[in-house]
């Protein structure tokens, strides 16, 4: 089998675990459909949601001050095409587009040989985007919705097939636990609709993030370009001098492939670094690396802007929705139920689990009430802000 082919191979196998999980839901809620002693119907995902939508948008307006806008719209796309709206949400450079979507589309059909041809094509940008549509497809099977361009997304096919599920597994009479599915199904779907409202709210940070995730992906374009065009005798000197495991020359794509998911600083500064450091310090390079590749201490360097200004918009972006999911919902009967039965957890841990941005935004909430989200999604704290509230209070006092 040819390198290439190899690397297809493995991309549908690291897969393999939630498209098997799919395949077994979709499976068993067909066989629930031809069990003539079920005969539970639930309301459909678009019948509940369309009628919650109006509610939640005016507990989110009374809670924040700020108004989900009117062109928001509501979707719900079948499985194959959720996975080709995760593509979407590859913010990639302008010229790796048109391949990203194909190679989303591939992987969306475990079409191998598609995969295969997308890497021969271009390895550089199959390098630096399959690990994206890996991780992002990856989520599907727990992905309840997503925001993208006006339009709230709600997974048809989880939403279709989970209480039914649930209930199934309860086994009969199915009547006596009907109304408790029925009620933590409820409850998932308003907190998926909360959340994505906000995040419709959020427009100026997604652009913020976008804009910076994009800089990010021209820098990891860059790098692997430089890795790739490593001659073998520096790329061995490389392998021998970080301790690496050694890869077959035969395999000369692998083996330059493995240094650069090693010296992507992604992994290799943050794997040093916590993230909630990066707003004063930088990644360092010893000396001899950067003789083996002079680029590198310059790449890192460059990177380090863009990826604390994404880690900044995001944490606002997160922190945000946690705290109005927190607050809308906390005394919510159908949440509590979805959390219990669902999840198998409570509020409180449920909460711990969400913490992403949730202390600084209720920072700012203490000291500024529902003022407070308008400041944050018009004036975004920076990384040393995120990491003292004062300093972004000081800021914005002066404005």
């Amino acid at each position: 089998m040819e390198e290439y082919s190899e690397f297809a191979e493995a991309l549908i196998d690291q897969l393999s675990v939630e498209i098997n999980e799919e395949k077994e839901n979709t499976d068993l809620a067909l066989q629930i459909d031809e069990d003539s002693s079920f005969n539970a119907k639930f309301e459909s995902l678009e019948k509940i949601s369309t009628g919650l939508f109006p509610e939640l948008k005016q507990k989110i307006k009374d809670f924040t001050g700020l108004e989900v806008p009117e062109n928001t719209n509501i979707e719900f796309p079948e499985l194959l095409e959720l996975k080709k709206l995760k593509g979407k949400r590859i913010f990639t450079t302008v010229n790796a587009r048109e391949f990203v979507d194909s190679l989303v589309d591939a992987i969306s059909k475990e079409d191998k040989g598609k995969i295969s041809s997308l890497m021969r094509e271009d390895t550089i940008k199959y390098l630096v985007y399959s690990t994206y549509a890996k991780n992002y497809i990856s989520k599907i099977s727990v992905t309840f919705g997503d925001f993208l361009d006006d339009t709230i997304y709600l997974n048809k096919l989880f939403f279709s097939i989970l209480p039914k599920i649930k209930l199934y597994n309860k086994g009969p009479p199915f009547e006596s636990s009907f109304n408790l599915i029925k009620s933590s199904y409820f409850g998932a779907i308003k907190m998926t609709m909360l959340e994505e409202s906000i995040h419709a709210i959020q427009k100026s940070l997604y652009q913020n993030n976008k804009e910076a995730v994009v800089k990010v992906n021209e820098i990891y374009e860059e790098l692997a370009k430089v890795i790739l065009e490593l001659d073998d005798q520096t790329l061995s000197k490389i392998f021998e001098y970080m301790n690496l495991d050694p890869i077959p020359d035969e395999f000369p794509i692998a083996k330059r492939a493995n240094l650069f998911f090693i010296l992507n600083p992604e992994n290799f500064i943050l794997g040093t670094l916590p993230a909630d450091q990066m707003a004063t310090k930088e990644g360092q390079i010893d000396t001899k690396l950067s003789e083996m590749i002079p680029e590198l201490s310059d790449i890192y360097k460059r990177w380090l802007k863009p990826r604390q200004q994404q880690y900044a918009a995001m944490t606002v972006i997160q922190g945000m929705a946690n705290v109005v999911i927190k607050n809308i919902l906390k005394d919510d009967e159908d949440f509590k139920n979805y959390l219990s039965v669902f999840k198998g957890t409570d509020f409180d841990t449920f909460q711990s689990q969400k913490n992403v941005g949730i202390n600084f935004t209720e920072v700012i909430y203490d000291k500024l009430g529902r003022e407070s989200f308008r400041k944050l999604v018009q004036n975004p704290p920076n990384t040393l802000e995120l990491k003292d509230s004062q300093l972004y209070l000081n800021r914005i006092h002066e404005i």
